[in-house]
């Protein structure tokens, strides 16, 4: 009974994985044809993460009252968007996102709830505002959003496959138990040549560039971006064991939920909004 039954998983297994990927396929190429087209059609991709992924949170975090919640978190990522992508000046984007913050700390029942609210917002706010702002810098335009998806996908492609065929000692086996040291390495391997590639390839397209996308302080940014994405990765996995759910939600086929897939992006956001305060302040070209 047992040998006959063990085989059966197998193709469960594998239509998972064709699941996974069809589905990654789908998703990465509408992303792709919005980044091309730009406007409201990229803006509102990265809205409606924001707002599913600061849902799933307060879903999955048990943060009452949650429905109110959710309605406060998607204003204030609608009005934020309106404002950042109406050309309103940088504190007037910054008062609308505490205005927001502010009535989600009011409404939340207990400390701890105001606390999870606020850091959902703030990193919805990541999520939903910063590709956006980068793909509307007229100096930063494609190529900042492109950089961004290749640094995250590669990490995580080539980390998954270095880690299959390699294997070795566990990363944090108490948090996440399949992910390997040799994976690392790998996903930051592949960081770095993917995002390197992005600027040279937009080079020789004729894109514009930011003065400071040399190569050398490309491939270090792109190893430090990939590093964040793991940690984010990580992090994400340990929130889901404190909250006993193997899965932030089911919206994406073989995927689970929106925080399950920009996990590794919401970290590497927050490194490129820090790179957009530096050049907005004059620090930074």
């Amino acid at each position: 009974m047992s040998s006959a039954a063990a085989p059966a998983a197998r193709p469960s297994g594998r239509r998972e994985l064709w699941l996974r990927v069809a589905s990654g396929l789908v998703l990465g190429g509408g992303v792709l044809a919005a980044l091309v087209y730009g406007g409201w059609a990229f803006a509102g991709i990265w809205l409606a993460a924001g707002i599913v992924g600061f849902a799933e949170w307060m879903v999955m975090s048990r943060t009452e009252p949650r429905e109110v919640l959710i309605a406060l978190g998607a204003a204030t990522l609608g009005a934020l968007l309106l404002c950042e992508r109406g050309g309103a000046p940088a504190p007037a984007c910054i008062a609308v996102l505490l205005l927001g913050a502010a009535a989600c700390a009011t409404v939340a029942r207990t400390a701890g709830g105001r606390l999870r609210a606020l850091v959902g917002l703030l990193g919805a706010a990541a999520i939903a505002a910063v590709p956006v702002a980068l793909r509307d810098d007229p100096g930063i335009g494609l190529v900042g959003p492109a950089w961004m998806f290749a640094v995250v996908w590669s990490t995580d492609i080539a980390a998954y496959f270095a880690g299959r065929k390699i294997g070795g000692p566990k990363l944090m086996p108490r948090v996440s138990p399949n992910k390997t040291w040799s994976g690392a390495l790998g996903g930051l391997l592949g960081a770095v040549v993917a995002g390197t590639l992005v600027p040279v390839l937009a080079d020789l397209a004729g894109m514009p560039l930011p003065s400071a996308a040399s190569l050398p302080v490309v491939a270090g940014v792109s190893a430090l971006a990939s590093v964040l994405s793991q940690a984010g990765d990580l992090i994400e996995s340990g929130l889901k064991r404190r909250y006993g759910v193997k899965d932030s939600g089911k919206i994406i086929p073989g995927h689970g939920g929106v925080m399950d897939r920009l996990d590794g992006f919401f970290a590497v956001a927050v490194l490129a909004a820090v790179y957009l305060a530096l050049r907005g302040g004059g620090l930074i070209a």
